[in-house]
């Protein structure tokens, strides 16, 4: 199951980026006392109580300004709306209730989404209090006072906004089925795969860039074993957008990336790997799943011997940080290759939950160190003592040491390059987590 979604939704400048960084625990959104100054939908990852959420910060809802730019940050705000599980409403109780409020609050009760209203800086209760039941008036239910400039009131802001969170469901937890997220930018062929791999138009393709809107699962069959496919829209460069709807694209990303098994990104031979393209690739190796990358329409370009090559390099040089992911070049429109895609999918899907005895895999850890001595410093030299392999999805790994200090990034690299030679762990990436002795 994906992680809950909260949107910080609320009309311009009353606190709903401060609120974002501070619950993200860095300065992610700009912070400017002007109106309209969060233009993108920013999107974080937040553990309260151990529930873990993605929190997205919108630009303000401005039903009265002509301005372009705002109309296009409405519509955003209208996107999260409609993908969130919980929203936090923002008000300011500087200003009071204003009618930009009483519009907001109009667009939230019309969308049936479970929302918590939210009165912004209340840095005294005892000064606000007779202000604060003035929100009563937006028909939100029992306003929270918050002061997110002095950190005040979060803790129950956020108890109530768990307490909102779905349940799994037991159909949820019973599907087993490998869910595949095909991601990338607008018109690369994204849907078109999609399609030729069903064998039927399912998913609507256009050479407009970024007609598909929406998230859309596709169950497929291949021999006998059932996958879903999930088509998202494209994500395109800030200063390329030209429509409304492109702004609104990377939180479809995400969501998708965040309950898929297997990601595949999908690349534009005849444009070769991109900024944009490392991008995408970074929102699901930050989120550990197993990566595929897919270069398509490789029908169209002009080959010799040397052409695979130079490509994979220039893939491997721009995503250097994921040297794990699987590589193939295809053709959604002749189906070139399509048939070893789901191979590679299974292989990736094997790695990612593949689990290793712990003799094993400290046979290993002491073969290694024999190999090449961990590092020392100040006459204190490095001991590894123990490993063992506590998860999956992504495989991840606890190294129990004398002093997690000494422990240099290289020789943290050095071992899991140790572990991978080993065992494969094809197109998955593995995190390895350090610990001393006596640490939980």
């Amino acid at each position: 199951m994906s992680k809950p979604i909260v949107a910080l939704v609320g009309r311009p400048n009353v606190g709903k980026s401060t609120l974002f960084n501070l619950l993200a625990g860095e300065r992610i959104s700009i912070v400017k006392d002007t109106p309209g100054i969060t233009r993108d939908r920013i999107y974080a990852d937040v553990n309260w109580l151990d529930r873990d959420f993605t929190i997205i910060d919108t630009g303000g809802i401005d039903f009265d300004s002509d301005d372009q730019m705002l109309k296009h940050i409405k519509m955003q705000a209208e996107i999260a709306i409609e993908t969130a599980d919980v929203i936090i409403f923002i008000t300011d109780i500087k200003s009071g209730v204003t009618d930009s409020d009483l519009n907001v609050a109009d667009l939230l009760r019309r969308s049936g989404k479970n929302t918590i209203l939210a009165v912004n800086k209340v840095d005294s209760f005892q000064k606000y209090e007779m202000d604060v039941y003035e929100f009563y008036n937006l028909g939100m239910g029992d306003p929270v006072a918050i002061s997110a400039g002095q950190k005040q009131g979060i803790g129950d802001l956020l108890d109530r906004v768990i307490e909102l969170f779905p349940e799994k469901t037991a159909e949820e937890e019973e599907d087993t089925r490998p869910k595949i997220a095909v991601v990338g930018k607008p018109n690369v062929g994204k849907s078109s795969l999609i399609n030729k791999l069903i064998g039927e138009e399912r998913v609507i393709v256009s050479d407009v860039a970024g007609t598909t809107r929406d998230a859309v699962d596709t169950e497929v069959k291949h021999n006998g074993k059932e996958y879903i496919f999930i088509d998202t829209a494209g994500l395109r460069r800030k200063n390329r957008v030209k429509g409304d709807l492109e702004h609104f694209m990377i939180l479809r990303t995400v969501s998708a990336v965040e309950r898929s098994d297997v990601v595949v990104i999908v690349i534009d031979a005849a444009e070769g790997i991109t900024e944009q393209d490392a991008k995408i690739a970074g929102i699901a190796h930050d989120r550990g799943k197993g990566c595929i990358i897919a270069v398509n329409k490789w029908d169209k370009i002009e080959k010799d011997n040397k052409t695979v090559n130079e490509y994979t390099k220039d893939i491997r040089n721009t995503l250097s940080f994921m040297p794990y992911a699987e590589i193939i070049f295809i053709s959604a429109l002749t189906g070139q290759r399509l048939h070893k895609l789901y191979d590679i999918i299974d292989k990736v899907i094997e790695s990612a939950t593949l689990r290793i005895q712990t003799g094993v895999l400290n046979e290993i850890m002491t073969e290694a160190v024999t190999l090449q001595q961990p590092p020392a410093d100040k006459g204190k030299r490095l001991k590894l003592f123990y490993i063992s392999e506590v998860s999956v999805k992504p495989p991840t790994f606890v190294i129990f040491v004398n002093d997690k200090d000494l422990m240099h990034f290289s020789y943290t690299r050095y071992m899991e390059n140790q572990i991978r030679e080993a065992f494969g762990f094809v197109g998955t990436p593995i995190k390895i987590l350090i610990r001393e002795r006596g640490d939980k």
